[in-house]
């Protein structure tokens, strides 16, 4: 049984107030998250230093941003088209119109790109692994310029980018002798510079206060063409001389080891990951990889885990990593929104392309594939092509629950991970994520006819604008926004800017969301979204907070759901869908406070919030009226590709563990 408690009775005028009200929280950030269950004194709202800031709350201001950018210091960025770099993509983010598609037939840029709204901050992450080689092979004049390997990567783009691909798509990357040397200094030597220049346009963009602007790179593994991304972003301007990247810790746990070293070197350094698009790793995001199957080695991968990485990407333009439906090892009824913008389907054939390079040269082919449910243990392949097997671990609602399901093995959660979205745009134009106006994010998505076709990996017509990062911050300082996403205060959005709250407590009243410090109170008596609830000695019942509110340039909202994971005694994972508001004619914001009258205090728990738009158009169909009714392709009429999707926000989740667990 369920016992939700609404809204629905409030006078208008003390709604109104409601939506006023600084709704925007923080726990203590002063530390790395710790390995241990806070209290619910730990997550009191941050108090306010003075930095300056005029537009501060203890509780919080939501922000949106993009944490996902590509931009021509990308071995296979479309921005290589038009030039553009970090420098734009942070103009462009300000709401500044950039150089855009389409080229002139000189290969000139023509066209314009811009934001609608500017965003409240932004990392640039192009990729640390070919920094130089791109460099070297772009330089005329260069060392390697006139290497066979330089040369063929000029041959077109696509060629470029599926030969520097085939690097990393090995469990045992090394660097390409010809253009490096034996040692790999060369590429080294020549990463600086534009490691350096985006150095330079993320700290002069940022604006305290105003916009912020994070030093990043992104971690680029693709063993078995599955993705093993990162995204790793800086606190501040203190970091290492070069990237550390798949080339050099081609696992995670080398990964952090090799941040933490040369952040040694590097007084202040201070950094996070963030794994992104799950929904294509083909079982590669699970835990320990590569580590003895011992309880002290799984707790150090975890204990390091939960210090470097808290949160991960759950929407981007190649689909959604929230949940698919279908796994074996999770209960529950299908979810019919875990199909919107979905990549992988269960059964679904695929033709994927093959590649490796040899003697300097691209070999390509083609292999049948069919989806389908990884082997325990057994990773797959080719799933950034969307093909291959698929695990629980790479998606987040199940990845949760594994997590869960650890925890009560070796004392700690290896998977508590909070949700953002982002877009993984390649073209520099952070945040452009009109489903109206979409401008394309990768190479081949330049025109909308060229948008409608298939495009290489899931882009094209498989792919979709992508989302927003949304953070609870203090103020909009680098500081405030990195402990946001430090403690998973956080929340992602399928690009529309929806609010979230979550708050989770023992004794909530039943007309909190009527009281004017709702806010206050849930923090007083509360955790909030990424938190642990601490468990009682009694057989409490918990009862959530949950809010949200509409994009004020978007849809209103249709419904709140909240999704409810936890472990049976027998360890078998579950999941349901609780929807605890809904409006078929849509409403501007929702806030309920909801008691789960089923909970059981035995069994290891997480809850986070769903906020559901209105269906709105798809952005192909906006497309497709911009080409002649006789000259559309067939996508435009033979119904595959629904009309209609649906826009989503997501909240970090709130996690239980019971006391036997810890």
């Amino acid at each position: 049984m369920l016992n939700i408690h609404t809204d629905e009775d409030i006078p208008m005028v003390r709604f109104v107030v409601f939506l006023l009200i600084p709704l925007l929280s923080s726990c203590d950030g002063t530390e790395a998250p710790s390995t241990t269950t806070p209290t619910a004194e730990a997550t009191a709202a941050t108090p306010l230093i003075d930095t300056g800031c005029q537009d501060q709350s203890p509780n919080g201001i939501a922000l949106f941003g993009d944490v996902h950018v590509h931009t021509k210091f990308s071995f296979d960025a479309a921005a290589n088209s038009f030039g553009a770099t970090p420098i734009d993509a942070n103009a462009f983010a300000r709401g500044e119109a950039i150089k855009f598609f389409p080229l002139s037939e000189a290969g000139e840029p023509v066209g314009a790109a811009q934001i609608d709204r500017p965003l409240d901050f932004l990392a640039v992450t192009d990729h640390g692994e070919f920094l130089g080689e791109r460099s070297l092979c772009r330089t005329e004049g260069s060392p390697a310029y006139d290497t066979k390997f330089c040369t063929n990567t000029r041959i077109d783009e696509r060629t470029g980018m599926r030969m520097f691909g085939s690097v990393i798509t090995t469990q045992t990357p090394s660097r390409i002798s010809d253009v490096c040397l034996d040692d790999g200094s060369r590429c080294l030597d020549y990463a600086k510079p534009p490691w350096q220049a985006m150095q330079a346009a993320a700290n002069s963009a940022n604006t305290p206060c105003e916009f912020t602007s994070f030093v990043a790179y992104e971690y680029t593994g693709t063993p078995g063409t599955s993705n093993y991304h990162r995204n790793v972003i800086f606190r501040d301007e203190n970091v290492p001389e070069l990237p550390v990247s798949y080339v050099e810790a081609p696992i995670d746990t080398a990964l952090w080891a090799g941040l933490d070293d040369v952040c040694l070197k590097s007084e202040g350094c201070d950094y996070l990951t963030i794994p992104h698009n799950t929904n294509l790793a083909n079982g590669r995001m699970a835990p320990y990889k590569g580590l003895e199957d011992t309880i002290d080695a799984k707790r150090g991968y975890a204990e390091t885990r939960l210090r470097r990485e808290p949160i991960m990407e759950i929407f981007q333009h190649k689909g959604g990593s929230e949940c698919i439906n279908g796994l074996t090892t999770v209960l529950g009824a299908p979810d019919e929104l875990c199909n919107v913008e979905a990549v992988r389907t269960f059964g679904e054939e695929k033709t994927v392309p093959t590649q490796r390079v040899v003697d300097g040269a691209l070999v390509t082919g083609t292999t049948l594939m069919v989806t389908n449910e990884c082997q325990p243990g057994v990773n797959g392949s080719y799933g950034m092509i969307g093909a291959g097997c698929v695990d629980a671990t790479d998606f987040q609602r199940s990845a949760l629950l594994v997590g869960l399901k650890e925890t009560r093995q070796i004392g700690l959660n290896p998977i508590k991970l909070g949700i953002i979205a982002a877009t993984d745009t390649h073209s520099a134009n952070p945040g452009g994520v009109l489903e109206s106006n979409w401008q394309g994010a990768v190479s081949g998505e330049s025109s909308p006819a060229k948008r409608l076709e298939p495009g290489l990996l899931t882009s094209g017509i498989d792919g979709n604008p992508g989302g927003l990062a949304g953070v609870w911050a203090t103020e909009n300082t680098r500081d405030a926004i990195f402990e946001a996403m430090l403690r998973r205060e956080v929340f992602g959005t399928s690009g529309p800017r929806i609010k979230v709250r979550l708050f989770a407590g023992w004794s909530f009243a039943d007309n909190l969301c009527e009281q004017a410090d709702m806010i206050d109170i849930a923090y007083r008596d509360g955790v909030p979204m990424g938190s642990d609830l601490p468990a009682t000695a009694g057989s409490e019942q918990p009862t959530l907070l949950a809010w949200a509110t509409q994009d004020p340039l978007g849809q209103s909202l249709k419904s709140l759901q909240l999704i409810k994971g936890w472990v049976d005694t027998d360890g078998q994972m579950r999941n349901e869908v609780i929807t605890v508001a809904e409006a078929d004619d849509g409403r501007g914001s929702f806030c309920r406070t909801f008691t789960d009258e089923d909970f059981d205090p035995t069994k290891p728990t997480y809850y986070y919030l769903r906020a559901v738009e209105r269906q709105t158009p798809r952005w192909h169909t906006y497309d497709c009226e911009k080409i002649a009714a006789d000259a559309r392709p067939a996508v435009c009429t033979n119904g595959h590709y629904p009309e209609m999707t649906t826009e989503m926000a997501w909240s970090s989740p709130i996690w239980y563990q019971s006391s036997g667990d810890n």
